[in-house]
């Protein structure tokens, strides 16, 4: 999964050592050893630069159509809601709106 997630260079680098994307993109890789049928995401791209939030979403795309994973993804992000399939929108813990995005 490391080098599934382009971090198969930085194996020997301690957390301290990474960047915040080589982080979450190693956290990812963690989740994914159990190849889990869903993947929470909380705030994926939060302390993220924007080209590296990118990154981190495109990066979600390509394993939740490799792995056929399901992103359970929360976030505030307009951008990175927009690569969700369907999206619920809270208020007060209801579901006010759903949309679907992409199919």
């Amino acid at each position: 999964m490391i080098e599934r997630v382009g971090l198969d260079g930085r194996v020997t680098h301690r957390p301290d050592e990474l960047s915040g994307g080589e982080r979450r993109r190693i956290a990812i890789a963690r989740a994914l050893i159990f190849q889990p049928s869903i993947l929470p995401a909380e705030e994926p791209t939060g302390d993220l630069d924007s080209k590296t939030g990118e990154e981190i979403l495109r990066l979600l795309d390509d394993l939740h159509r490799e792995f056929n994973t399901t992103i359970l993804m929360v976030t505030h992000n307009e951008e990175a809601a927009a690569h969700c399939d369907r999206i619920l929108r809270l208020h007060d813990a209801r579901v006010v709106i759903e949309e679907r995005v992409r199919l």
